[in-house]
């Protein structure tokens, strides 16, 4: 067993066993932090006046730092410099002094009494004498030194043990290196930073300045002043703590004045943006309040004025566009009267058709055809006319789709065995309910089946259907096997009039206005009608429809692009997928993409 073994509790578990348990934990704590986090990180980006505060609050917390360090180094050198040339002042008096009371024993603390003082004496009344003058400031140290000797004749011993101030240890707050560099030269102090070990434990830094001086016998010992920084340090902290607070109080200013500077600009783009959600949804007569010549005035007058043309230009294309509904609305109800005429003299020629001559009775039949489709026309520009003029209205009712389907495919069979193709239904085992108008679902499909069987070149036509698994969407699909879409034909496909090839005969009379009639019969149901195509694979027209009126569509049960298209079978064999189109015409308002697929995939 390979694995090293940790111990966990009283088992022993494998190296990864540990990092298994941990995954759920960390899941866990990603699904709970990703909310929140996805909230800040969407505020961010929506917010420009919290971007500019943020920047603001770092660029000014930065630069208060590094002046703040730059200052209080400053101030640290300084002080440290002036400690330390005060610090050898007052060392150098002292050490005048112990080198003159050496020289001069009548100055000694014991002169009066006449005799030789006891060296070690000597030293501590020294110190004594020199840190009475310095409580609280210095504190004074004696040590031997290695030049420490009896004189010939005498024979009294020099000092050896230190001499210091009360409260310090002398030997542990005076490095070795000061030591051996005082031993080195009797002419000038040396000094260094170093740290006050006092009698219970505690250190503070300390400036130490020390040199080698006589005693009374002349023999050597150093002395030392040590000067601790506690005044510097409260002056140091207390210029922190001032320069911090201050700092503060500098990045809270600045970015209270970045927000109001921000909020002058940025409330105004606000009221703009919302004024213009307002103008795209309808209300022409929202504006901008102005005040002020400034910038944001400028902007504001140039915003009000596009608004006020906009609103000229609209109102002016929604009366031409309600002159054009009335004209063809009025005409198409004005050739009623006249087609009905011509309608009842072309059946009486038809029926007596076989009265005349073989070219005049084709012209008969000829005629009749063409009235056929002229009234067809006629219809459908009517039909088209209550769209536009927001007149059309939907008289839903539970309806099994599989009978809507099959009543098409009857309907449209005899015209599919003139061209050759066979009505195939699949789907149908179950029932397809949904509440629709059963009169435009019908049309609906009826158009899909007819164009199918005008571009299937003789194929099969399938009509699937299915219901979602969760109830809430229907999908009626009709595939063809024909001459399909070329890429960027499915944008254009539902377009009025429109046709993929003019120069192609319409052969079942459609109007070329079908799948437009179609696509507002989907968005009055609150669905939508989809195109897929690839040249020469066919093409496949899908209708999703919510399966309760009024429902909300989230998806289909039926997918847009057939499984046994091109492009899906040189997927699955690993190879580049052929080129196709695929265009939605969604629920609601005017269609990016409207109009009829007859004649040629053409609308």
């Amino acid at each position: 067993m390979t694995d090293r073994l940790w111990r966990h509790g009283s088992r022993l578990l494998p190296e990864g066993a540990a990092g298994g348990r941990a995954q759920p934990a960390i899941r866990i704590f990603g699904r709970w932090a990703r909310g929140p986090l996805l909230s800040v990180m969407r505020l961010w980006r929506r917010n420009i006046q919290l971007r500019v505060v943020a920047s603001t609050l770092l660029l000014s917390m930065t630069v208060v730092l590094v002046l703040g360090v730059v200052v209080i180094g400053q101030v640290r050198n300084g002080l440290l410099e002036a400690k330390r040339q005060t610090a050898q002042s007052q060392a150098g008096g002292g050490f005048a002094v112990a080198e003159d009371l050496a020289r001069d024993p009548e100055e000694a603390p014991d002169a009066a009494a006449g005799q030789m003082t006891d060296p070690g004496q000597w030293v501590t009344d020294v110190v004594g004498r020199l840190a009475s003058g310095g409580q609280g400031v210095y504190s004074v140290a004696a040590l031997s030194s290695s030049y420490a000797t009896t004189f010939p004749g005498d024979d009294v011993a020099a000092p050896r043990g230190p001499r210091s101030s009360p409260d310090l240890q002398p030997e542990a707050s005076i490095s070795a290196e000061l030591r051996a560099a005082v031993d080195s030269s009797n002419a000038d102090p040396h000094w260094q930073y170093g740290m006050i070990v006092r009698q219970d434990g505690s250190t503070e830094s300390a400036l130490i300045i020390g040199k080698r001086v006589p005693d009374n016998q002349g023999n050597y010992y150093q002395l030392y002043y040590l000067f601790p920084f506690t005044q510097e340090e409260k002056s140091l902290g207390l210029v922190t703590t001032t320069i911090a607070t201050a700092g503060l109080f500098v990045v809270v200013l600045l970015c209270a004045i970045a927000w109001l500077v921000v909020r002058q600009v940025v409330t105004p783009v606000r009221m703009a943006a919302r004024i213009a959600e307002r103008l795209a949804a309808g209300h022409l007569r929202e504006r901008m309040k102005v005040s002020g010549e400034d910038d944001i005035a400028r902007l504001g007058e140039s915003f009000n004025k596009m608004a006020r043309n906009l609103q000229q230009k609209i109102l002016e294309l929604e009366a031409l566009s309600r002159m054009q509904r009335r004209f063809v609305s009025d005409v198409s109800h004005e050739l009623r009267t006249p087609l009905t005429t011509v309608r009842m003299a072309a059946d009486v020629i038809h029926e007596s058709r076989g009265e005349f001559d073989p070219a005049t009775a084709r012209s008969a039949e000829l005629l009749l055809s063409q009235l056929d489709r002229f009234e067809s026309l006629l219809a459908d520009l009517l039909e088209i006319s209550r769209f536009d003029a927001g007149a059309a209205h939907l008289e839903a009712e539970l309806t099994d789709l599989r009978d809507v389907a099959q009543r098409v495919v009857e309907g449209a069979e005899p015209l599919a065995e003139r061209r050759g193709s066979r009505l195939l239904i699949r789907g149908d085992t179950r029932p397809v309910m949904a509440e629709v108008d059963p009169r435009r679902i019908e049309r609906v499909v009826r158009n899909l089946v007819v164009n199918a069987i005008e571009h299937g070149e003789g194929g099969d036509i399938v009509v699937r259907l299915a219901a979602s698994r969760d109830g809430g969407s229907v999908a009626i699909a009709v595939r063809d096997h024909g001459i399909g879409l070329r890429p960027g034909e499915a944008e254009r496909v539902f377009n009025r009039f429109w046709r993929a090839d003019p120069a192609r005969a319409r052969t079942t009379g459609g109007t070329g206005l079908g799948l437009s009639i179609a696509v507002e019969d989907a968005h009055l149901h609150g669905g939508r009608l989809e195109a897929w195509g690839e040249p020469g694979g066919g093409a496949q027209f899908r209708l999703t429809l919510p399966r309760v009126a009024g429902g909300v569509l989230r998806g289909s049960p039926l997918p847009l692009e057939p499984s046994d298209s091109r492009g899906r079978r040189a997927a699955l064999a690993g190879s580049i997928p052929a080129q196709s189109g695929a265009v939605s015409a969604p629920a609601g308002g005017e269609p990016a993409l409207d109009g009829s697929r007859e004649g040629g995939h053409e609308g």
